[in-house]
């Protein structure tokens, strides 16, 4: 399994190599994916759990690193070092740029000229991901049938899906102690614009039961998933998704396959304190190879 897991930093190895090499335009999300031999609907959490900082934050800090070196080694204008650096404006360019090492370009750039020593961010460098106490497992998850409300938009503004989903099963007596709530995640955070996030709030549902309105049936599960328990708030959900995709699977030797993820929850954010709250993760697999 040793072996394996190496096999999977090498491919992320390739990843980051290509990237450093286009800085100045950086690949499709698809192209990386493919690049890494990873689904791309999981890339990213695969990048962020392995890699220990999301593909955004990796390419804003490594130009930020190559503009220190300009700013330090050449007397290039600050502005024409903003733009080589993703920037739009010498104004943007400079908050950021204080925001990571603690200094303005124009000092830094002085600094380097004195011969003192170079500020150094104040933010904590990224650790790559390898120890886990995630306790995961691989399971069968049976083809369910669902109720569901799709709602568009930020995952945090789910509720209005919940409620007319609700509205529908609770006159029918669907909302009884075997219920279970599931929410189906068809994009990821990181990478989706929030307005265009895809998600579907659902519950079990027997067989007889039809759609009606906004209410969609389908078939979620039929086949094998990583299953992790995800407990705290919901805002931490993504660093437990990177964690499991990233670290847990390589490990186990296997890869996220293309289908959504999906979540169980097994209490109710409406009367649970959010530290206390304890949701299940469902990532599909492909076929072992």
């Amino acid at each position: 399994m040793a072996s394996r897991y190496d096999g999977y930093r090498r491919r992320m190895g390739r990843v980051l190599s290509f990237l450093e090499r286009n800085l100045d335009d950086p690949p499709s999300l698809d192209y990386l994916a493919g690049l890494a031999h990873y689904s791309p609907h999981h890339f990213h959490r695969v990048f962020t759990g392995m890699v220990g900082e999301s593909l955004a934050a990796y390419v804003r800090r490594l130009r930020l690193e190559r503009a220190a070196m300009f700013l330090a080694r050449t007397g290039r204008p600050v502005t024409d070092i903003a733009l080589d650096s993703g920037y739009d404006s010498h104004e943007a360019f400079t908050r950021a740029f204080k925001s990571h090492f603690g200094a303005s370009p124009s000092a830094y750039r002085e600094t380097a000229r004195r011969g003192l020593p170079l500020p150094k961010s104040p933010v904590a460098p990224p650790k790559p991901q390898g120890d886990t106490t995630m306790d995961a497992k691989i399971m069968l998850f049976p083809k369910t049938r669902v109720a569901y409300v799709r709602h568009v938009g930020p995952y945090a503004q789910c509720e209005a899906a919940w409620n007319t989903l609700c509205a529908f099963a609770g006159p029918k007596g669907l909302l009884g102690p075997q219920t279970r709530c599931i929410g189906v995640c068809h994009d990821d955070p990181e990478v989706t614009p929030p307005e265009k996030i895809r998600y579907d709030a659902c519950i079990t549902v027997p067989d007889e039961v039809a759609a009606e309105g906004q209410v969609g049936i389908m078939d979620i599960g039929g086949g094998e998933y990583a299953t992790a328990l995800h407990e705290g708030p919901f805002s931490g959900l993504h660093a437990s998704y990177a964690e499991l995709c990233g670290v847990v699977l390589p490990k186990l030797g296997r890869e996220p396959g293309y289908a959504p993820s999906f979540e169980i929850y097994l209490n109710d954010p409406s009367t649970t304190a959010p530290q206390d709250l304890r949701t299940e993760i469902y990532i599909p697999l492909l076929p072992k190879a």
